[in-house]
């Protein structure tokens, strides 16, 4: 078992004039270089002794600051009685030890600049807060007996590329409450006592948690944030989180965090013009200002910005044991005219429109957290053609783990929104990405983003009538399945929840008792199952495990295509994208024998009209180029998955 921080190996530099400091000359070289990735030891505040006295040591970033001074519960917030002092080094970094104080202390630095500006500022690496609205850091010295150690030893053995990622995105505030109470949420712990057992129920291999880091403002659902370093108070202490991830770990499901680089809210208390400049956002605001989500743009040319955000990182793969990081909105930070109209933006030193400067950032993040933790993924949220957003570093790339594919969901959302009988004109949307589904490592998302502010839920995203569209919504999930490829869904579409998402209430649970949505969630428990076999995960970023047998039966709305393991063995996916049953409907098959269904998702144990193959023997027709042939009946809106057995 590993216990988090003691206050006795953290070991204080104490100069011959008694100054009191946790960095050393090197520290503070790689400090300025931009090189030093584990500036939340050094950095925030840290209960240490010093001959004999616990107290608490702050230090801050401030290079432009007049003065700093702490003000917190134990000095009444008073701005004259704690002044901080600014180091000899040139490092901009502000310091005090304060003895007799600990966890639980409120304290925020009060900056005055040497402009006249005056603020009160969060810590920017305090590791807990105040529960919003309230908004003063807290010194916090975690303590928790962690029990994952051999989920850790499993991870470092495995290969991500070659087991399934069947992922679940969830919002800790909306999974589930307490009460119909607006903020009555379940805290980390009451989340462990549930969350664990639902995802294995479903088999999801997965979990992926929109940001928990503090953030004011809850309807951001994370996405600008004030507290980089601390999860939510809303839910828990430091260590509550860390018994969520433990407990999950535990139940074999890995935790993936979303990660947002990109752009940091204008609350005064946060990161932006922090010490009466703009410290860690460009001062242009056509460069540090990002027009749609009126929030600033970190400035990645400036070295104690990257160490801060690569520190940041790291933290949560180190104190917190998580199993990887999404990357949120990559493409807002590739280029200079996201979203911007034209004389809006500055081009780079080339003329053009990439922001070099972030790319470099992105390679340098994704560099040191796999060298660091190369059992641990990086995901982008990127969706421009920008290339090589899988390939490594070495060959050019921006060296993530994987990309979501956000052409696979649109197409496809595109295509299952048109009504059966016009399907036959867009087959193209579906097929279309295979052309392309190889060239990154791609998962194919069906996330919160396609389910707000009136875009559906996935069930309403489906025509026709009741029986339709669960029918439709059972056959997305299936070709979803059947395509290579990670898989996501957000949370709420995995029981067909009749309304979109709302943050401000628990998902709607009664949904999940009707007849239909049973057999939805049980649909998802099979096909969870099945994905974990060879033939849907070993080749799924490689041509190697694909190979259409027909797409061109446009007038049928009918795709059929194989999936095969790294040994040949290989499943029959066979898809019927209209409502009309299809009788003798005649496939080509790679090999002779018995082909045996596996799955058909109009069972009626999944809700559906119950029209099956069960065992189905070849003949030595030829047909799609194959010498052997079947004859199956297609079910309305299903698709079935064939394994084929040798014959006698």
């Amino acid at each position: 078992m590993n216990k988090e921080r003691n206050v006795e190996s953290i070991k204080p530099v104490i100069s011959p004039g008694g100054h009191i400091s946790l960095f050393t000359e090197y520290d503070i070289e790689l400090f300025k270089a931009g090189w030093h990735y584990r500036l939340y030891d050094k950095l925030g505040s840290h209960i240490i002794t010093v001959n004999g006295i616990v107290g608490t040591y702050f230090a801050v970033w401030a290079p432009n600051a007049r003065q700093v001074s702490l003000i917190a519960d134990f000095n009444n917030w008073n701005t004259q009685n704690h002044a901080m002092s600014i180091r000899w080094d040139g490092s901009g970094i502000w310091e005090l030890f304060v003895a007799g104080i600990g966890n639980g202390e409120h304290y925020k630095y009060h900056i005055e600049s040497h402009t006249g500006y005056m603020a009160d500022k969060a810590d920017p690496y305090a590791v807990h807060c105040e529960t919003p609205p309230k908004t003063a850091s807290a010194v916090w010295n975690s303590a928790f007996e962690w029990t994952d150690a051999a989920w850790l030893e499993r991870r470092k053995r495995g290969n991500w590329q070659d087991k399934p990622l069947s992922i679940y995105e969830l919002h800790i505030g909306s999974w589930r409450r307490k009460s119909d109470a607006k903020f009555d949420f379940l805290s980390y712990r009451e989340l462990a006592a549930e969350l664990p057992e639902y995802l294995n129920e479903l088999g999801f291999t997965h979990v992926e948690l929109m940001p928990v880091m503090e953030h004011p403002f809850y309807a951001s659902w994370g996405y600008q944030i004030t507290g980089y370093f601390a999860p939510s108070s809303r839910y828990g202490r430091p260590e509550d989180f860390m018994y969520l991830v433990n407990a999950l770990h535990n139940a074999g499901i890995a935790v993936i965090l979303d990660w947002v680089p990109s752009h940091f809210p204008t609350d005064e208390i946060g990161l932006g013009y922090f010490d009466g400049t703009h410290l860690y956002e460009h001062e242009s605001p056509r460069k540090g200002f990002h027009p749609e989500w009126k929030s600033y743009i970190f400035n990645y040319a400036r070295n104690e910005v990257r160490g801060f955000l690569i520190s940041n990182a790291l933290y949560w793969l180190d104190k917190y044991h998580v199993d990887g990081l999404r990357v949120d909105a990559v493409s807002s930070m590739l280029y200079l005219d996201y979203v911007r109209e034209p004389g809006e933006w500055e081009p780079n030193e080339f003329g053009g429109r990439e922001n070099l400067e972030a790319a470099g950032f992105l390679k340098e993040f994704n560099t040191v957290v796999h060298t660091n933790y190369p059992d641990t993924i990086t995901i982008a949220e990127e969706s421009s053609a920008w290339p090589g957003v899988t390939h490594a570093v070495s060959e050019g790339g921006l060296g993530f783990d994987l990309k979501w594919m956000m052409g696979w969901m649109h197409d496809t959302l595109k295509y299952f929104s048109v009504d059966p009988l016009y399907r036959s004109n867009h087959q193209n949307n579906l097929t279309f990405n295979i052309y392309y589904i190889f060239d990154e490592k791609f998962v194919l998302p069906l996330s919160h983003d396609e389910v707000v502010y009136g875009k559906r839920s996935m069930i309403n995203k489906m025509p026709g009538d009741t029986w339709q569209q669960f029918a439709n919504l059972r056959l997305l999930y299936g070709y979803m399945y059947g395509c290579p490829g990670a898989k996501l869904i957000f949370m709420g579409s995995e029981f067909a929840q009749n309304y979109e998402w709302q943050h401000d209430y628990a998902l709607d649970w009664q949904d999940s008792k009707g007849a239909l949505n049973v057999g939805v969630q049980r649909l998802l428990s099979d096909l969870n199952t099945l994905y974990k076999e060879p033939q849907l995960h070993e080749n799924s970023f490689s041509y190697e495990g694909f190979e259409w047998i027909d797409f061109n039966d446009t007038v049928n709305s009918a795709m059929s295509w194989v999936r095969k393991a790294k040994d040949g063995t290989f499943f029959l996916f066979i898809c019927n994208f209209t409502p009309v049953v299809q009788y003798d409907y005649r496939i080509g098959v790679p090999l002779m024998g018995q082909y045996n269904e596996l799955l058909n998702t109009d069972s009626a144990k999944y809700g559906g009209s119950n029209v099956l193959n069960g065992v189905l023997q070849t003949t030595d027709i030829a047909m799609h180029g194959q010498a052997h042939s079947v004859l199956v009946t297609l079910p309305p809106l299903g698709m079935m998955v064939l394994q084929w057995q040798q014959g006698d």
